[in-house]
């Protein structure tokens, strides 16, 4: 993986500009720490940062190519799971190619079908392409929106960039915020509405959407979606017809000339990735799977067993260690750190996030960054085959609002007299209102079916693509790419249409999923009930976050105290949470976490000294 920025006006000579560019890519350093390389022409400046994964001499970007009297030149963050088959096409219409990186045949490809090329594509990906011949430049982003774009326009000006930081460093663009971008923060966050880069002017190519820019103006076209369609395989067909998509994305997910490691929490999920990984590895003759799973000092003494985490993760991770033969490590981590890393989180993600879950996210990936520079992890597979309580139990399915963020009036009623006045209950349920539009239903559907093909649909738009954010960013920021089989379009594709009762074969969460992966996992793995990525359960890091919020609510140069309600804040510190019942956000954001999740938002707004046109 990498990082790429470019900077695109076709009114003005860029050209004494490098310094900017450089500066722009810089920020991305930590994304791409074995290579930096910009590319300058009149018109367009684009920078690059490299992590190093396949052909590390051929794979050099910027990458220019020409064909006859026209050249391009592709600044690219991604891998292709389908390049050999690409590759073929290609070279069947006369294309010749000078390295085997995905990164030449993802830009022959454009040469080849122009903005088409999308359609060919499986994998994960961002990417711009420049046209010398005609001024225009192509952006994409994946289908499901695994690898993060940002853009934005100033005047005759077009810049573009992985993260919100490399266009931050552009000296035309302002940390500002809005009534929307606080909306965003106080009525959704850590979640994003599609599209929001919460800065104001500053956006996010939505996942499945691409743009052209030229010299005429900007046209964005949405060039993937779902489509609903009856579903007529039985359940045994479609059981292994999940089978072969799943073990078929892991395998091609697995092509990279650095070492490959899995995430292994002993879920069924990560258990399933690391399971085929280690078979591949003994069968082409790798050696053996390095596995890894997160912990906390002493959660052994605290941890508490909830509905929503019923058990703790290392008994299973170490017994499926032990079933596939895995090099197992468990990365503990000390509470002091955890806390520490709120900050580190910040920086990573340009805005404040998921609290410790980030910053533990942050710490895990930089430890197996010692190791290991490619990992697999099983995300997604929850929004996809309905793993999360939300889809089960009816209060959360005909809730009316986003199923995992239903506090609504406790994220009202810390809000500042001031902010009191914005309209974020109305905010939410546009944006709701919005999502729900796009579903695309069958004519004959039941209301009940109708109903969940939404909270999919939701699940699918909103908490994964919050999840993938999370997941890019605290690992880039530690140079390390981690690739998530789950999110194979042609699984989500395939699933999107499996009647509700087939998904939850067995009346289980996650149901035909488990039969799918019968024969490959150890039985008690199978019916291990779903459990959420874990968090801290010491009282340390809760005296820890309620000393550091004190702080920040007796310092008058705070920047949050303008935003929130003093009094009612004081009251949640003051009991670390305890009187908190709906998580603020997920399954597990409650009381500690919020409070947490307030001390990034204070973070957030210091550090990029926000300033906002709003108050």
């Amino acid at each position: 993986m990498c990082g790429i920025a470019g900077w695109i006006n076709t009114k003005t000579d860029l050209s004494g500009k490098k310094d900017i560019i450089e500066d722009m890519t810089y920020t991305l350093r930590f994304r791409g720490p074995d290579a930096s390389a910009v590319h300058v022409s009149k018109n367009a400046l684009l920078g690059h940062r490299r992590l190093i994964v396949v052909d590390p001499e051929g794979g050099a970007q910027p990458m220019p190519k020409t064909i006859g009297d026209r050249t391009y030149t592709i600044v690219y963050n991604g891998e292709l799971y389908n390049t050999e088959d690409i590759r073929k096409v290609l070279k069947g219409k006369g294309y010749r190619f000078n390295s085997y990186s995905d990164t030449e045949v993802l830009l022959t490809s454009y040469i080849e079908w122009g903005p088409g090329c999308v359609d060919y594509l499986n994998g994960i990906y961002a990417f711009g392409i420049w046209s010398e011949c005609d001024k225009s430049l192509f952006i994409a982003r994946d289908r499901l929106g695994v690898k993060p774009l940002f853009y934005t326009q100033a005047g005759d000006s077009f810049m573009f960039a992985s993260e919100i930081k490399a266009l931050m460093a552009h000296p035309d663009i302002n940390p500002e915020i809005d009534d929307q971008g606080l909306m965003e923060i106080f009525g959704l966050g850590p979640a994003r509405s599609p599209g929001s880069g919460v800065f104001r002017n500053i956006n996010e190519v939505k996942p499945g959407y691409c743009i052209l820019v030229t010299p005429s103006g900007l046209r964005e076209k949405r060039y993937w979606q779902l489509e609903s369609k009856k579903h007529t395989e039985d359940l045994k067909t479609t059981t292994a017809h999940i089978k072969y998509l799943v073990m078929d994305a892991i395998e091609r997910q697995l092509v990279s000339d650095v070492p490959v490691c899995t995430f292994l929490s002993g879920g069924l999920d990560s258990s399933a990735i690391s399971a085929v990984t280690a078979r591949l590895f003994k069968k082409e003759g790798k050696g053996t799977l390095k596995t890894y799973s997160i912990d906390y000092a002493e959660n052994d003494l605290y941890f508490k067993a909830s509905e929503f985490q019923p058990d703790s993760d290392g008994i299973w991770s170490r017994r499926m260690s032990d079933y596939i033969g895995s090099e197992h490590y468990n990365i503990v981590l000390d509470i002091p750190d955890l806390a520490a890393a709120l900050d580190d989180a910040v920086r990573a993600n340009d805005l404040p996030g998921m609290a410790d879950v980030d910053a533990s996210l942050y710490l895990f990936c930089k430890e197996i960054r010692k190791n290991a520079t490619v990992a697999l992890s099983g995300e997604c597979a929850d929004e996809i085959f309905g793993g999360y309580p939300w889809y089960r139990r009816p209060e959360a399915i005909n809730a009316g609002t986003f199923p995992w963020s239903r506090a609504i009036d406790q994220r009202l009623d810390i809000l500042s007299p001031e902010l009191k006045r914005l309209p974020v209950r109305d905010y939410i349920n546009y944006r709701y209102e919005e999502t729900l539009k796009e579903v695309p239903f069958l004519e004959d559907e039941s209301s009940e079916d109708s109903r969940m093909r939404e909270i999919f649909y939701l699940n699918l738009k909103w908490f994964m693509i919050t999840l993938l954010n999370r997941k890019d960013r605290m690992s880039m920021s530690n140079g390390l790419e981690v690739r998530v089989p789950f999110a194979d379009h042609r699984i989500v594709e395939y699933t999107w249409n499996i009647p509700i009762d087939m998904k939850f074969t067995g009346n289980r969460e996650k149901g035909l999923l488990r039969r799918a992966l019968t024969g490959m996992l150890p039985p008690g793995i199978l019916r291990r009930k779903k459990s959420p990525y874990p968090k801290t359960h010491h009282p340390q890091y809760t005296r820890m976050v309620i000393a550091r919020m004190k702080d920040i609510l007796a310092d008058p140069a705070s920047p949050i105290l303008d935003l929130i309600n003093i009094a009612k804040v004081s009251d949640i510190v003051a009991t670390g949470g305890a009187g908190i019942k709906e998580p603020w956000f997920g399954q597990l954001m409650t009381g500690p976490q919020m409070i947490a999740y307030l001390i990034q938002v204070n973070t957030w707004l210091k550090q990029y000294n926000v300033r906002i046109n709003s108050i």
